[in-house]
């Protein structure tokens, strides 16, 4: 099993039409007008040596190790900055070239470490490789004089010597052996687009810097995502794994288990230790680019807390006995065959998780509906985009996004509504960033001046401040401007979309009522900075709409989803490039927990259970009967085990104490069962009311697929051995095997080609395409047997587009006298959903905890100075934490995360929900702030349950006669 590497053509790939047949070396290529020598060269499988460039970055042209010779041309010209012409005849070995660069090399290395055999990049590094290309053998300057190598010379300090900075958890920066490539600042630039390095000095004292002279990395605006660590050459930037362990011998390509993006990495390992993940150049999701979560957080994997045996007991105030597989299996089994048989079929359910792969959500559905023979099954998606599928389905007729993301390479105009993309989906961002800086225009809607509203080189055209709560106002004000100032586009709308609909919805968002000037006195919206957004979008070109959790966790979170996919069909941007509407997944595999069937009402493929058709299809490839009855949705199960007729769950990989609204009410529903399963990789905070607990396996010791927010079905490859000896899926079919179930799957490929029979959208994809293509996106069938880009490109999937009113209501979650403020949550960049991986790697050393941004002039008002503790208060609860005083939230306006269970955030939010989904409020909750001096009664009282509940009891050794 080799190590995998990727071909660097030395610049990036050009996207003329237009060809050029050139000359090199007597080799005759074609490529693209605006393809640079270097990388013709290397098409024709010439490599012409270089440092400082790379296909990640633009050219640049620094090094002088890339000159070539062009007949009819003097001199020497780089080949990385020279572009091809017709005709041309180029030579990249003569015996000038190797004296110049043979020349520059000596140069290089006369101000370099001689280290290479202890050097952590010895047989990785390209300094070395190119040294061994020119034919470097003696270095003619010495290396007395000037030089950033020694710390002191002649007995005395160096001036120009810079101590290795070890800052960073997770790489070195270290001076004396950078060679001023520029290639980490130009990464940092072009790449991720924080712009957090530069070249300080200048000559011979030209210095990488991490920010103003004096900074460190971890001081720096440094966002430590690794472009920087991956672009670098040398051994300057290097990771801290690959210091302590030494360099990988081989490596898989598999799938980043974070957010909803779907990384590409490659695992380097050495044996099963996992050494390192690098992005993969060829994922079309993140195009060889990662964030911090991806590229370095995945230490949680080994982490000293997790759970590597299965544990039983029979109180919750008891501690936990670790059993084996089999009686763990046992007893779960035993158990709900006893709650059924007191309580009855619907007595029992199960909660599918958004982090484990496609084959193993299928597999949990599967076993709730045909085992345990009711749809009491559910996802986290109940909790963050089931009006996705709700308001697109009604919209279009599809639940999920309708573009990939390379489409955003072609847009002109980019609505980010209720999502931080910089914060949540920073791969994504960096693209997006990318292309706002080459001349695109942005659009954000937040409450919160987010990052994405203001970053380096970037900034919205038009930010929309809107109140917490009043996105359907916002929205249907801009179809309002639209409309009434003639910008729809009627070609568009007359042949893709109902025109009897259209027409009864235009004369709906132009009442004046839904005017901007109306709708300003509660939005908070100025008149004229809507109208203007609305414009740019319907006349700017190509506008795409990408949304989050800040549009669908309202109780009108359906009905903003339909007015966003109206506002895309009255100005025709659908089915095409550059445009689209696009959901922003929070979570790996989101998409897939709802495409496999999560949902109690829908089989896989989104058809509904009272369809006889649909059942009659999984019937027979289950030899089952089917209940034709939707099941209980997540609060629904909690408020039927408050109420005693919902007695056992099973729950593999969500947490739903510390991620569902109102906590009180999630203890008391979890707390009234008879039997909790928890199903993950660590003692969670559901965790405190199971009575089994069955270890989870990580992204790493299985294999399967993902679905990422853009539909792409990307592969899952073991890399190591499950640590608790089971996968997932196996898990899941032991635990049906002993409740009667006759399942023998030997691989997920085998439960794939089960999906594929039962589920059209599905229907070409099995794992020797994906092995082929590398990706696929749904769907995928013998209309696009290789899967679908974009859709709706020649109509709707349910034929003509459907315009809907969209009506504002106001939340009945309304501030007042005794809880003035709103409360409003979200992420942070270092920290991922309830922070239970994150937590557990050296991303805490960014957010070690959740604060409570608030304005300074409320903070002003109740005596809050930064850093205080707080009292969070709101009619469902409270809670303590610090305060850090800001002006990205309005007044009036308080923000929170919610990665840590320390603080609890939910307890703050309430039980209000989507009118068609029961999508949780999260974004709306009435509070107060006042000052504190520690936590409160319920977080003591938690947190000493919490204790109690995590007791492992040990088992006995005899002692030795």
């Amino acid at each position: 099993m080799p190590l995998i590497k990727e071909l660097d053509f030395g610049t990036p790939e050009s996207k003329s039409e237009n060809m050029v047949s050139i000359v090199v070396d007597g080799v005759e290529v074609s490529v693209p007008e605006g393809t640079s020598v270097m990388r013709a060269s290397q098409e024709a499988g010439i490599k012409v040596p270089k440092l400082c460039a790379t296909d990640m970055v633009d050219a640049f042209g620094s090094c002088r190790l890339c000159l070539v010779e062009i007949e009819g041309r003097r001199g020497t010209p780089a080949s990385c900055t020279t572009l091809v012409e017709e005709g041309m005849v180029v030579k990249t070995q003569t015996e000038p070239l190797k004296k110049i660069r043979k020349g520059v090399m000596e140069l290089y290395i006369s101000d370099h470490p001689l280290d290479c055999l202890t050097c952590a990049a010895n047989g990785d590094c390209e300094l070395q490789d190119m040294a061994g290309e020119v034919g470097l053998r003696d270095v003619r300057y010495g290396y007395e004089g000037e030089n950033h190598v020694v710390a002191r010379q002649n007995g005395e300090e160096n001036p120009k010597y810079i101590a290795k900075d070890e800052s960073n958890p997770y790489f070195t920066y270290d001076p004396a052996k950078c060679i001023v490539c520029s290639r980490c600042v130009r990464a940092c630039e072009e790449v991720q687009g924080t712009f957090a390095l530069t070249i300080e000095g200048r000559g011979f004292d030209s210095r990488v810097s991490p920010g103003m002279s004096g900074d460190d990395f971890m001081s720096s605006e440094c966002v430590s995502c690794g472009a920087c660590v991956q672009a670098c050459p040398t051994a300057t930037l290097q990771e801290k794994s690959i210091i302590e362990i030494g360099q990988p011998e081989h490596s898989k390509i598999t799938t980043c288990a974070y957010c909803g993006v779907g990384c590409s990495f490659k695992a380097e390992m050495r044996g099963e230790e996992l050494v390192r993940m690098v992005p993969y150049k060829d994922g079309k999701a993140n195009r060889g680019h990662s964030c911090v979560k991806g590229r370095f957080a995945w230490g949680y994997a080994t982490h000293q807390d997790r759970i590597l045996n299965p544990m039983v007991r029979e109180k919750v105030t008891d501690p936990w006995r670790e059993v084996s597989w089999d009686e763990a299996f046992k007893h779960v089994a035993t158990e709900f065959r006893r709650i059924q048989y007191q309580h009855g079929k619907g007595a029992i359910g199960g909660i599918t998780s958004s982090r484990c792969t496609n084959e193993e959500t299928y597999l949990v559905q599967k076993l709730i509906r045909a085992g345990f023979g009711n749809n009491n099954v559910d996802t986290c998606a109940r909790v963050c985009h089931s009006p996705t599928g709700y308001g697109l389905g009604q919209a279009y007729g599809t639940s999920a996004g309708t573009q990939d993301f390379d489409s955003v390479e072609d847009t002109d105009v980019a609505i980010i509504i209720g999502a931080n993309p910089s914060a949540a989906h920073p791969v994504f961002a960096s693209r997006l960033k990318k292309r706002l800086r080459a001349g695109a225009k942005l659009i954000v809607i937040d409450p919160r001046v987010t990052e994405t509203v203001r970053s380096p080189h970037v900034e919205a055209s038009h930010h929309l401040p809107l109140r917490p709560g009043t996105n359907v106002a916002v929205m249907t004000s801009l179809a309002h401007v639209i409309v009434t100032e003639g910008l729809a586009n009627e070609a568009f709308i007359r042949e893709r979309c109902d025109w009897s609909e259209f027409e009864d919805w235009a004369s709906f968002v132009s009442d004046e009522k839904h005017s901007p000037e109306a709708t300003e006195s509660y939005t908070g919206v100025p008149a004229e900075e809507l109208r203007g957004a609305a414009r740019l979008y319907a006349t700017g070109g190509n506008g795409a709409i990408y949304y989050g959790l800040g549009v669908t966790e309202h109780s009108q979170g359906s009905t903003t989803v339909m007015a966003i996919a109206n506002l895309a069909m009255v100005t025709g941007n659908i089915g095409r490039k550059g445009v689209g509407v696009n959901p922003l997944r929070g979570q790996n595999n989101v998409q897939g927990a709802c495409d496999m069937g999560s949902f109690p009402h829908e089989l896989p493929g989104y058809r509904h259970i009272s369809g006889d058709a649909t059942r009659d299809i999984f019937e027979k490839m289950w030899d089952v009967e089917l209940n034709n009855e939707p099941g209980l949705r997540i609060p629904n199960m909690l408020d039927a085990a408050v109420e005693g007729s919902f007695r056992g769950i099973y729950i593999q990989g969500e947490d739903i104490l510390q991620s569902d609204p109102d906590t009180k009410h999630v203890q008391a529903g979890l707390a009234a069962m008879e039997c909790v399963v928890v199903h993950d990789l660590f003692l969670n905070e559901t965790a405190n009311y199971a009575h089994v607990f069955l270890p989870g396996s990580t992204f790493l010791e299985k294999d399967g697929t993902f679905t990422n927010a853009e539909r792409r079905i990307n592969r899952v490859r073991r890399v190591m051995s499950p640590k608790n000896g089971l996968a997932d899926w196996e898990v899941t079919q032991k635990l049906a095997q002993v409740m009667g179930a006759d399942w023998n799957y030997s691989h997920p490929s085998e439960i794939m080609d089960e999906i594929a029979a039962t589920t059209p959208s599905f229907a070409n994809v099995n794992y020797d395409l994906l092995e082929d293509k590398g990706s696929v996106q749904w769907p995928c069938n013998e209309n696009a047997p290789e899967g679908t880009p974009i859709m709706h490109m020649d109509g709707f999937v349910r034929g003509k587009g459907r315009f809907i009113r969209t009506e504002y209501v106001a939340t009945d979650e309304k501030s007042g006298p005794r809880f003035p403020l709103l409360l409003t949550t979200g992420r942070i960049l270092s920290q991922y959903n309830v922070g239970a991986q994150t937590r557990r790697t050296e991303n805490s050393r960014w957010h070690e905890e959740d604060l409570l941004e608030i304005h300074p002039h409320d903070a002003e008002q109740r005596g809050i100075n930064e850093g205080d503790f707080v009292r969070l208060a709101s009619r469902s609860g409270e809670t303590t934490l610090r305060a850090t005083l800001t002006e990205r939230v309005a007044t009036g306006v308080v923000y929170t995360t919610f990665h840590h269970p320390d603080t609890q955030a939910n307890v703050i939010t309430t039980d209000f929900s989507d009118w068609a989904t029961n999508c949780p409020e999260y974004k709306v909750t009435a509070v107060q702030v006042s000052p504190s001096n520690g936590p409160s009664e319920w977080q003591i009282e938690y947190n000493e349950q919490a204790d109690q509940s995590r007791r492992i009891k040990m088992p006995v050794i005899e002692p030795a006669e």
